[in-house]
């Protein structure tokens, strides 16, 4: 269940006050809640949420808990937070109701932060996360889901508390049978499931690539469902990267015959 929070929602959309609003939100939250019973999910959003003035916000977030709602989602509706703000109105969310209710978040990437906000919201004690397989979603797009699961996975030590079960082998099929069945082709260098996610063509990277994955490649690419690595031959690899792609053609060549 959702109701826009923010000035601009209130006055241009909706036509009612913060009390209003306020009252509304309340009202159905409770409906809901003696309508479904005590074990029912009940989720309540915020719209706008990120451009809502704190404390109204906050109000509204304490109000909807003690009406029976068991999960708050906090949305960053149009795009419009930055990391570092979005993580301390999800910790004041956090402290005000998260003894009582999940906390969740739901973030647009008109600013291309939708990933970083929701990083920056699980490390400030959000534990439920709205994504979509190849960032789909409206306008420029919503949270990706392989791009927040693999932060999860790749950085441990910065989400001590926090895991998913979501079965990493899987991303790559799941995003290419998403872009097949919709008809949106997924950018080369889209982050995880680009077709040049785990593609060299620097003759540096190329060399270092070549004795040992780990100088330029953060996680593997069995790990996202992929079959490994591409060299890719261009007009900034060098040597050590040619060589390479030769092997992988069958060809070991090498001195007089590699020049």
């Amino acid at each position: 269940m959702f109701i826009a929070t923010s000035d601009i929602h209130l006055k241009h959309k909706l036509k009612l006050s913060r009390d209003e609003a306020l009252a509304e939100a309340v009202r159905w939250v409770r409906w809901a809640r003696e309508t479904m019973g005590r074990d029912a999910e009940i989720e309540f959003s915020a719209e706008d949420a990120s451009r809502t003035e704190e404390e109204f916000l906050l109000r509204v977030y304490e109000a909807v808990v003690e009406a029976g709602a068991s999960t708050v989602n906090i949305p960053d509706t149009v795009g419009y937070a930055i990391p570092a703000e979005f993580g301390r109105i999800v910790g004041s969310v956090v402290g005000l109701v998260g003894r009582d209710a999940t906390v969740s978040v739901h973030c647009h990437n008109d600013l291309g932060l939708a990933t970083a906000n929701t990083l920056a919201a699980v490390q400030a004690g959000a534990r439920q996360v709205e994504v979509t397989i190849n960032g789909l979603g409206e306008r420029a797009g919503n949270a990706s889901l392989e791009e927040v699961v693999m932060a999860l996975r790749t950085r441990p030590n910065q989400f001590p508390e926090a895991s998913t079960r979501i079965q990493t082998e899987q991303i790559t099929p799941a995003s290419r049978l998403v872009s097949y069945l919709t008809g949106f082709t997924i950018q080369p260098n889209k982050a995880i499931v680009g077709s040049n996610a785990f593609a060299h063509e620097s003759g540096i990277h190329q060399d270092g690539f070549l004795k040992n994955p780990l100088t330029y490649e953060i996680m593997t690419p069995q790990s996202v469902g992929l079959s490994g690595s591409t060299l890719s031959i261009g007009k900034l690899s060098g040597r050590k990267g040619l060589q390479g792609k030769l092997r992988e053609l069958g060809h070991d060549l090498d001195g007089e015959a590699l020049d």
